[in-house]
C-alpha cells in the first residue's frame, strides 16, 4: 500500500506529462491510501484544468468516472482529532499549506507513526520534502 496525494492521482485521470510515471507508481502497487478530502481536491485539479480549456466536456466526464472507480477502490482516511493535532505539529515544523499538513497527518496516521513502513506519493515539491523530512520514503517527482 501507497498513500497517494491528489498531486499524484489527477495524472492517473487525464493525460499530463506525468502520466507514464504515475502509471507506472500504480501499477507497482494498486493499492491507495487517501486522505478524506482527496476526491475533492482531485475534483478541484480537474475543474480548474476544464476551466483553463485544457479538458473538453468529454474527457472531464471520462476523468469523473476514473475518478469514482479509483475512489471506489482506495482507503480513504477519515478526519479525526489526532490528525488535526498532527497538521498543527506539521504546519510549525514545515513549510506546509492546511491541506497538505492534513495529507501528512493522515498519512502518518495510516503508517501508524511508523512512517518508513509507507511510501508516499505526491508530485508537490513542498509535501515531498516534508513527507522525506518525516522519515517517509516518496515517490513521484524523480522516480517512480
Amino acid at each position: 500500500m501507497r498513500f497517494w496525494d491528489s498531486s499524484a492521482l489527477v495524472p492517473l485521470l487525464v493525460t499530463e506529462a506525468s502520466s507514464a510515471m504515475m502509471m507506472t507508481a500504480y501499477e507497482r502497487d494498486p493499492e491507495i491510501a487517501v486522505w478524506w478530502a482527496t476526491e475533492v481536491e482531485c475534483i478541484s485539479g480537474l475543474t480548474r484544468l476544464e476551466r483553463e480549456g485544457s479538458l473538453t466536456g468529454a474527457s472531464m466526464a471520462a476523468a469523473l468516472r476514473r475518478l469514482d472507480a479509483l475512489a471506489g477502490a482506495w482507503r480513504e482516511v477519515q478526519p479525526i482529532l489526532g490528525i488535526r493535532q498532527t497538521a498543527v505539529r506539521l504546519l510549525r515544523v514545515h513549510p506546509l499549506r492546511a491541506a497538505d499538513a492534513l495529507q501528512l497527518g493522515a498519512a502518518l496516521a495510516t503508517a501508524e507513526d511508523h512512517p518508513a513502513t509507507l511510501p508516499l506519493v505526491t508530485l508537490d515539491d513542498r509535501l515531498a520534502l516534508a513527507a522525506a523530512r518525516e522519515g517517509f520514503p516518496v515517490v513521484g517527482l524523480d522516480q517512480s
